[in-house]
């Protein structure tokens, strides 16, 4: 079964993915957070960073996902992401619930225009199909903006091309990530999709991917905020040993050193240490009080001190209360 990495935009960038890479693995695919093309000729400087082959390790088998409503655009994106290496596969956004990329009919904003995105694939694949060693295009997808009553429509649109993977994450725009994902919707793919499904939403255990893979014949399970939670989340669904407080704390202590490197300003360190704890707290018993005494501190040396008490007093084990 394919275990791949969601991307979360601001949060999995390069230095995640080596550090979760080094030290757990487990997954078989890393997305990139999207890119976004423009009218410029070419991605530069920051755009582009996350991306650079020497930003990131070898061992990652990772995937450029490109955020667009222009057929034009994805092309021109594909060839610069094509020369810096990634010829297996680009995948296309069409999920982004965010509000400033939803106003200008992207990510999950193209899905109310059918009609659009036909155009769009029609012109990406007639591209594609003129490459000697054509990249693989991949799509992740919501069901819809307000319904799930607008799916099948959407499915039949995707249907129509060859996608090598189509993950969905079976919940709507205004559903943002709240909720429970549609399980009535994805069993509607499941029967009707002429494309791989890969689902994605709310896996944050080994009984949750249980459950998933046991009721769906699905190709794969995209997992984000649970393997940010618990970044040994691929190996657990393997078979493997489960995450003990020790690899947290040499998780942290990575991160720490290595956006230390990178982050001039002592604020901005804070501010991702504290974003690495509102995930990591899930796997403590008082986790809303480990998420709170992070949240309150003002400098480093506070911070410091409260994450030594977390890993001092409180017991860890899964978000359910159960000790491990």
């Amino acid at each position: 079964m394919n275990i791949y990495f969601a991307p979360l935009e601001g949060i999995t960038g390069y230095t995640y993915r080596n550090a979760h890479a080094d030290l757990f693995g487990g997954v078989h695919k890393y997305y990139a957070p999207f890119v976004s093309p423009t009218v410029n000729p070419c991605f530069k400087g920051k755009e582009i960073r996350d991306l650079l082959p020497e930003n990131n390790r070898r061992n990652i088998r990772l995937i450029p996902q490109i955020l667009t409503n222009q057929g034009e655009y994805f092309i021109k994106a594909a060839k610069q992401l094509m020369e810096l290496g990634y010829t297996e596969e680009l995948n296309f956004n069409v999920g982004c619930p965010s509000g400033t990329v939803v106003a200008k009919n992207k990510g999950s904003g193209f899905l109310r225009d059918l009609e659009g995105m036909e155009r769009f694939f029609e012109q990406i694949f007639a591209w594609r199909d003129h490459l000697e060693a054509p990249p693989e295009i991949s799509v992740k997808t919501r069901i819809g903006i307000y319904s799930a009553e607008e799916f099948p429509e959407i499915l039949e649109v995707y249907n129509q091309y060859p996608i090598s993977e189509l993950t969905i994450h079976s919940r709507t725009k205004i559903q943002m990530y709240r909720e429970t994902p549609d399980m009535e919707a994805f069993s509607y793919a499941v029967e009707h999709s002429k494309n791989p499904l890969i689902y994605n939403g709310d896996i944050r255990s080994v009984e949750d991917f249980q459950k998933i893979t046991q009721k769906f014949p699905v190709h794969g399970v995209m997992i984000g905020r649970g393997l940010i939670a618990n970044p040994n989340l691929g190996n657990e669904i393997q078979g493997g040993n489960h995450l003990t407080k020790e690899q947290i704390l040499q998780y942290h202590d990575r991160l720490y050193a290595d956006f230390s490197q990178i982050m001039k300003a002592e604020k901005h360190l804070l501010y991702k240490m504290k974003e690495f704890w509102n995930y990591v707290s899930w796997n403590f018993i008082n986790e809303h009080q480990c998420a709170k005494l992070v949240r309150k501190c003002q400098n480093l040396y506070k911070y410091k001190r409260a994450v030594e008490e977390i890993l001092k007093r409180w017991k860890y084990g899964n978000r359910y209360g159960k000790d491990r």
